[in-house]
Protein backbone atom coordinates (compact mmCIF):
# COMPACT_ATOMS: atom_id res chain seq x y z
CA UNK A 1 0.00 0.00 0.00
CA UNK A 2 1.32 3.45 -0.90
CA UNK A 3 2.07 5.96 1.84
CA UNK A 4 0.44 9.41 1.77
CA UNK A 5 2.43 12.28 3.30
CA UNK A 6 1.37 15.92 3.71
CA UNK A 7 3.73 18.80 4.45
CA UNK A 8 2.70 22.25 5.64
CA UNK A 9 4.32 25.44 6.89
CA UNK A 10 2.42 26.48 10.02
CA UNK A 11 2.68 29.32 12.54
CA UNK A 12 2.55 29.03 16.33
CA UNK A 13 -1.10 30.04 16.26
CA UNK A 14 -1.96 27.41 13.67
CA UNK A 15 -2.12 29.57 10.54
CA UNK A 16 -1.29 27.79 7.28
CA UNK A 17 -2.61 30.37 4.82
CA UNK A 18 -0.25 32.40 2.59
CA UNK A 19 3.05 31.13 4.10
CA UNK A 20 4.91 33.04 1.36
CA UNK A 21 4.11 36.16 3.41
CA UNK A 22 5.83 35.00 6.60
CA UNK A 23 7.95 31.86 6.31
CA UNK A 24 10.87 32.82 4.03
CA UNK A 25 12.96 34.44 6.81
CA UNK A 26 13.10 30.99 8.44
CA UNK A 27 14.05 28.99 5.33
CA UNK A 28 17.52 27.42 5.62
CA UNK A 29 19.28 24.21 4.60
CA UNK A 30 17.59 22.28 7.42
CA UNK A 31 14.15 23.27 6.20
CA UNK A 32 15.12 22.55 2.62
CA UNK A 33 16.11 19.02 3.62
CA UNK A 34 12.82 18.56 5.49
CA UNK A 35 10.79 19.74 2.50
CA UNK A 36 12.79 17.44 0.24
CA UNK A 37 12.08 14.49 2.52
CA UNK A 38 8.35 15.01 2.06
CA UNK A 39 8.69 14.58 -1.70
CA UNK A 40 11.68 12.23 -1.75
CA UNK A 41 9.97 8.92 -2.55
CA UNK A 42 6.78 10.31 -4.11
CA UNK A 43 5.84 9.77 -7.73
CA UNK A 44 2.39 11.35 -7.33
CA UNK A 45 1.24 14.64 -5.81
CA UNK A 46 -2.25 15.65 -4.71
CA UNK A 47 -3.31 19.29 -4.82
CA UNK A 48 -6.22 21.51 -4.06
CA UNK A 49 -6.84 23.95 -6.90
CA UNK A 50 -5.49 27.04 -5.12
CA UNK A 51 -2.20 25.40 -4.18
CA UNK A 52 -1.85 23.85 -7.63
CA UNK A 53 -2.36 27.24 -9.29
CA UNK A 54 0.41 28.76 -7.15
CA UNK A 55 2.79 25.90 -8.01
CA UNK A 56 1.92 25.92 -11.71
CA UNK A 57 2.37 29.68 -11.83
CA UNK A 58 5.95 29.47 -10.56
CA UNK A 59 7.77 26.15 -10.95
CA UNK A 60 7.60 25.62 -14.73
CA UNK A 61 9.23 29.04 -15.22
CA UNK A 62 11.89 28.24 -12.64
CA UNK A 63 12.69 24.97 -14.37
CA UNK A 64 13.00 26.76 -17.72
CA UNK A 65 15.20 29.48 -16.19
CA UNK A 66 17.78 26.88 -15.15
CA UNK A 67 18.64 28.52 -11.83
CA UNK A 68 19.74 26.82 -8.63
CA UNK A 69 16.18 25.63 -7.96
CA UNK A 70 15.73 24.16 -11.46
CA UNK A 71 16.46 20.62 -10.25
CA UNK A 72 13.66 20.72 -7.70
CA UNK A 73 11.39 22.36 -10.26
CA UNK A 74 12.07 19.51 -12.71
CA UNK A 75 11.29 16.97 -9.98
CA UNK A 76 7.91 18.62 -9.44
CA UNK A 77 7.26 18.72 -13.15
CA UNK A 78 8.08 15.05 -13.65
CA UNK A 79 5.74 13.62 -11.00
CA UNK A 80 2.09 12.85 -11.63
CA UNK A 81 -0.03 15.74 -10.35
CA UNK A 82 -3.69 15.19 -9.46
CA UNK A 83 -5.81 18.27 -8.72
CA UNK A 84 -9.06 18.21 -6.74
CA UNK A 85 -11.50 20.87 -7.90
CA UNK A 86 -15.23 21.24 -8.45
CA UNK A 87 -14.54 23.30 -11.58
CA UNK A 88 -13.39 21.83 -14.89
CA UNK A 89 -9.70 22.65 -15.29
CA UNK A 90 -7.32 23.00 -18.23
CA UNK A 91 -3.63 22.30 -17.69
CA UNK A 92 -0.40 23.54 -19.25
CA UNK A 93 2.01 22.03 -16.68
CA UNK A 94 3.02 18.55 -17.78
CA UNK A 95 1.77 15.42 -16.01
CA UNK A 96 -1.24 17.24 -14.55
CA UNK A 97 -4.76 15.84 -14.40
CA UNK A 98 -8.02 16.51 -12.60
CA UNK A 99 -9.28 14.16 -9.91
CA UNK A 100 -12.43 12.44 -11.09
CA UNK A 101 -15.17 11.42 -8.67
CA UNK A 102 -15.21 11.55 -4.89
CA UNK A 103 -11.94 12.66 -3.28
CA UNK A 104 -11.87 10.11 -0.45
CA UNK A 105 -12.88 7.18 -2.66
CA UNK A 106 -10.37 8.12 -5.36
CA UNK A 107 -7.49 8.56 -2.92
CA UNK A 108 -8.31 5.28 -1.19
CA UNK A 109 -8.07 3.58 -4.58
CA UNK A 110 -4.78 5.37 -5.33
CA UNK A 111 -3.31 4.06 -2.08
CA UNK A 112 -3.97 0.51 -3.22
CA UNK A 113 -2.35 0.97 -6.63
CA UNK A 114 1.25 -0.01 -7.32
CA UNK A 115 3.73 2.86 -7.25
CA UNK A 116 5.70 5.22 -5.06
CA UNK A 117 4.47 7.42 -2.26
CA UNK A 118 1.85 10.16 -2.63
CA UNK A 119 2.68 13.66 -1.36
CA UNK A 120 0.76 16.84 -0.60
CA UNK A 121 2.12 20.33 -0.06
CA UNK A 122 -0.29 22.87 1.38
CA UNK A 123 -3.75 22.04 -0.02
CA UNK A 124 -5.37 22.44 3.39
CA UNK A 125 -8.88 21.41 2.36
CA UNK A 126 -7.55 18.14 0.91
CA UNK A 127 -5.40 17.47 4.00
CA UNK A 128 -8.41 17.99 6.27
CA UNK A 129 -10.53 15.52 4.34
CA UNK A 130 -7.82 12.86 4.21
CA UNK A 131 -7.11 13.24 7.93
CA UNK A 132 -10.80 12.89 8.77
CA UNK A 133 -11.05 9.81 6.55
CA UNK A 134 -7.97 8.18 8.11
CA UNK A 135 -6.10 8.11 4.79
CA UNK A 136 -3.14 10.32 5.71
CA UNK A 137 -0.14 8.32 6.93
CA UNK A 138 2.17 11.18 7.91
CA UNK A 139 1.55 14.87 8.65
CA UNK A 140 4.77 16.92 8.45
CA UNK A 141 4.40 20.27 10.20
CA UNK A 142 7.14 22.92 10.07
CA UNK A 143 6.13 25.07 13.04
CA UNK A 144 7.47 28.62 12.71
CA UNK A 145 8.17 30.78 15.79
CA UNK A 146 5.73 33.48 14.76
CA UNK A 147 2.09 34.27 15.60
CA UNK A 148 0.59 35.39 12.28
CA UNK A 149 -2.74 36.23 13.94
CA UNK A 150 -4.84 36.13 10.76
CA UNK A 151 -5.64 33.61 8.06
CA UNK A 152 -6.86 30.05 7.74
CA UNK A 153 -5.90 27.60 10.49
CA UNK A 154 -5.05 23.99 9.76
CA UNK A 155 -7.87 22.57 11.88
CA UNK A 156 -11.41 23.88 11.71
CA UNK A 157 -13.99 23.44 14.44
CA UNK A 158 -15.71 20.06 14.48
CA UNK A 159 -17.62 17.77 16.81
CA UNK A 160 -15.04 15.01 16.35
CA UNK A 161 -11.35 14.94 17.26
CA UNK A 162 -8.42 13.44 15.32
CA UNK A 163 -5.91 11.73 17.64
CA UNK A 164 -2.34 11.79 16.35
CA UNK A 165 0.95 10.39 17.63
CA UNK A 166 4.34 12.06 17.32
CA UNK A 167 6.70 10.08 15.09
CA UNK A 168 9.69 12.43 15.14
CA UNK A 169 10.74 15.96 16.06
CA UNK A 170 13.67 18.22 15.22
CA UNK A 171 14.49 21.81 16.14
CA UNK A 172 16.21 23.94 13.50
CA UNK A 173 18.69 26.75 14.17
CA UNK A 174 16.02 29.28 13.14
CA UNK A 175 13.69 28.11 15.91
CA UNK A 176 11.44 26.23 13.49
CA UNK A 177 10.35 22.86 14.87
CA UNK A 178 9.82 19.99 12.45
CA UNK A 179 7.12 17.65 13.74
CA UNK A 180 6.00 14.46 12.04
CA UNK A 181 2.71 12.94 13.17
CA UNK A 182 0.89 9.74 12.26
CA UNK A 183 -2.56 8.34 13.10
CA UNK A 184 -3.06 7.25 16.71
CA UNK A 185 -5.59 4.45 16.60
CA UNK A 186 -5.12 3.69 20.29
CA UNK A 187 -5.82 7.29 21.18
CA UNK A 188 -9.02 7.21 19.18
CA UNK A 189 -10.23 4.21 21.16
CA UNK A 190 -9.16 5.39 24.60
CA UNK A 191 -10.67 8.11 26.74
CA UNK A 192 -8.67 9.26 29.76
CA UNK A 193 -10.24 10.79 32.86
CA UNK A 194 -8.99 13.15 35.56
CA UNK A 195 -9.04 10.29 38.03
CA UNK A 196 -6.54 8.45 35.83
CA UNK A 197 -4.44 11.53 35.21
CA UNK A 198 -4.13 12.90 38.74
CA UNK A 199 -1.65 10.21 39.75
CA UNK A 200 0.86 11.94 37.45
CA UNK A 201 0.58 15.31 39.20
CA UNK A 202 3.54 16.57 41.30
CA UNK A 203 3.35 15.41 44.90
CA UNK A 204 3.99 17.84 47.74
CA UNK A 205 6.65 16.96 50.32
Amino acid sequence: MRKITAGLFISLDGVVEAPDQWHFPYFNDEMGAAVGATFGTADTMLFGRTTYDSFAGAWPEREAAGGEDAGFAKQLGDVRKIVASRQKLAFTWRNSEQLEGDLVETVAALKNEAGGDIALSGSVSVVRQLLAAGLLDELHLLVHPIAVRKGMRLFEESDSSIPLKLLSSQTFETGVVSLVYGPDEAGAAGGGTYEEAKGHLPQSE
